[in-house]
């Protein structure tokens, strides 16, 4: 069960930013940054970047919240509190908010152009096939006449 954020679902009396809030966490359970990394498998040069509150650094808000909550289940923490406060914090411009209303649009024109990849492939393999079994239309062998000498082609 996932413990709760000591009064982080309202305003904390302190100051306390985020990054300040994960790393208290952390080195309450005596967890190694390096640790984190491995379990959430978050490089640690953005783990660093989290708890030094260099949100900017990070590749983009949806990646943030993701790398947020990671980072709180790991230390068995409740993450909704952590991403209200970030949203809070940090509210999203109109770009990103039309970026994750748009979420299904990239996954439709990745299928599309495998679609479009597949007919191409398949046209090109008709085409090989169609040569490769196309019948040699060869000349017919000179005819050797009965007596072994070469027959002239009869000409009309």
């Amino acid at each position: 069960m996932n413990a709760p954020l000591d009064g982080w679902s309202q305003e904390p009396a302190s100051f306390e930013t985020l990054g300040e809030f994960l790393r208290r966490e952390r080195e309450l359970r005596s967890i190694s940054l390096e640790e984190i990394a491995r379990t959430t498998r978050i490089p640690l040069r953005t783990l660093r970047c989290i708890e030094q509150d260099e949100f900017d650094h990070l590749p983009g808000r949806v990646f943030t919240r993701g790398f947020l909550q990671a980072y709180a289940q790991a230390l068995d923490l409740d993450p909704a509190p952590l991403l209200q406060r970030f949203d809070r914090k940090r509210p999203a411009t109109d770009d990103e908010l039309a970026l994750e209303i748009r979420g299904g649009a990239p996954e439709r024109g990745r299928r599309f152009g495998i679609a479009i990849a597949v007919v191409v492939l398949l046209i090109l393999f008709t085409l090989a096939l169609s040569i490769v079994l196309r019948p040699r239309h060869r000349r017919a062998p000179v005819e050797l006449s009965g007596d072994g000498s070469i027959a002239a082609p009869l000409r009309g």
